[in-house]
């Protein structure tokens, strides 16, 4: 599973060579539909739908192959940092990299995602590359095309792992520790790719190359619709945060054990679940999830033992959230009380709401035309980042509004519209420091 680099014909069940069908190398640039088609083979989802390609994963190591087999077709010099992000450099002549422009986003998924979200952004990366030399661009700065892993958090549940790490925003101790569903650790899953968890952390020389980071990516909701628009730049994300909870009782036979006596975890759990929903409800612009739940030992004949569910919650106000998640737990303790059952809750990751530089995004509002801007309430890299270099995101408009499912949807002109405005985005910041 390790990164091997690059091979002409592509890895071994997975994408074909460089802009297959693109046109990249042919007086064109690679059109994102071209890119991403090469994908479609990799992770598909037969039961869930969709594509499921977890972080650190053999599918999420084979797109990685294909990035970097794409990056090097376009001349760009690969390196992958010692907390697994990828970084395809464009150098300017001197070989220095420092005051970089850096773009890109994702290729992993959540559990039966859709085609866009991630590889949107990495395919679109990939042929502003091709747009800019077109126009024959000679950059006065560095350009990065970045690559992060594992920012969807759904195997070892942290969201934005590679940019945690490299930011420092996670421990790596902590990190090194993160166990999967069958129990593999970050540590012994990083050592599969050829990875040393002793050398995970925050990476200031890397932090010191990049002056800023744009990140583009579908829209995760209806903004673009409302607006008619193709292509619009992010104004804050969302505040958000991930806790499970942990519901112990007394597992059980289910045909002996009469109803009165029972200690039943998946009972309590079950109350806490509508408990979420309620709680949201009762706070304006609230958003609080459930997603996951997972009883022990999860027999049919079985009283579970313990129950486990994951708890997404967001709020722009992150006090509010953190009200949001005291009203869930209070309501959790009594739904266990009620069963004879405890629960108990703990912190996976807390993301606060991030508002992008205002001079970034509306120096960048002008280089487009004046699209329009609008927030999101879906996590990102480029939120992690925030916090250390002037970041930006650019959204790209999803008909159905719907993402996080097979539904996501670009269609095939908004995407090429995607890549030039990331071409234009990116010729602003590399010509004028």
């Amino acid at each position: 599973m390790g990164f091997q680099g690059t091979t002409a014909a592509g890895p071994a069940g997975g994408p074909a060579g460089p802009g297959r069908g693109a046109g990249f190398g042919a007086g064109a640039p690679a059109s994102v539909v071209g890119l991403l088609a090469a994908l479609e083979g990799v992770g598909a989802d037969p039961r869930r739908g969709g594509y499921t390609r977890p972080g650190f994963g053999r599918e999420e190591a084979t797109l990685h192959e294909w990035f970097a087999q794409e990056a090097r077709a376009r001349g760009l010099d690969i390196e992958r940092d010692r907390n697994g992000v990828l970084w395809a450099w464009w150098d300017v002549p001197g070989g220095s990299r420092s005051n970089a422009v850096a773009t890109g986003s994702h290729l992993d998924s959540v559990p039966g995602g859709g085609q866009y979200d991630g590889p949107l952004g990495v395919a679109s990366a990939l042929a502003a590359v091709d747009h800019l030399r077109l126009r024959g661009l000679s950059p006065s700065r560095p350009l990065a095309l970045v690559v992060f892993p594992e920012e969807e958090g759904s195997r070892f549940g942290v969201a934005c792992l590679g940019s945690r790490l490299l930011t420092g925003r996670l421990d790596p101790a902590e990190a090194a520790g993160l166990r999967d569903a069958s129990g593999l650790t970050l540590a012994e899953a990083l050592a599969e790719s050829g990875l040393d968890a002793r050398h995970l952390g925050r990476d200031q020389a890397a932090l010191d190359r990049v002056a800023c980071f744009v990140e583009l990516h579908v829209e995760q909701g209806r903004g673009l619709i409302d607006r008619d628009a193709a292509v619009g730049l992010g104004s804050s994300i969302l505040g958000h945060g991930r806790w499970k909870l942990r519901f112990t009782g007394q597992g059980n036979h289910a045909g002996t054990t009469l109803m009165a006596d029972r200690r039943d975890p998946l009972v309590a759990a079950a109350g806490a679940v509508l408990a979420v929903r309620d709680a949201a409800l009762a706070v304006p612009e609230a958003r609080a999830t459930v997603g996951r739940l997972q009883p022990l030992p999860g027999g049919t004949n079985v009283i579970a033992s313990a129950v486990d569910l994951w708890i997404d919650a967001r709020h722009p106000d992150d006090e509010v959230t953190a009200e949001l998640l005291g009203s869930i737990h209070a309501a959790a303790r009594a739904a266990a009380e009620a069963e004879s059952c405890e629960a108990e809750l703990s912190t996976e990751s807390v993301s606060p709401t991030v508002h992008f530089g205002h001079a970034l995004t509306s120096r960048l509002v002008g280089a487009l035309g004046g699209v329009p801007v609008l927030a999101t309430g879906a996590g990102h890299d480029a939120g992690v980042l925030a916090a250390e270099i002037p970041t930006a995101m650019l959204f790209v408009r999803n008909p159905t509004g719907i993402s996080h499912s097979p539904e996501e949807y670009a269609a095939d002109e908004d995407a090429e519209a995607g890549a030039v405005a990331l071409a234009d985005a990116l010729q602003e910041l590399l010509l004028v420091p």
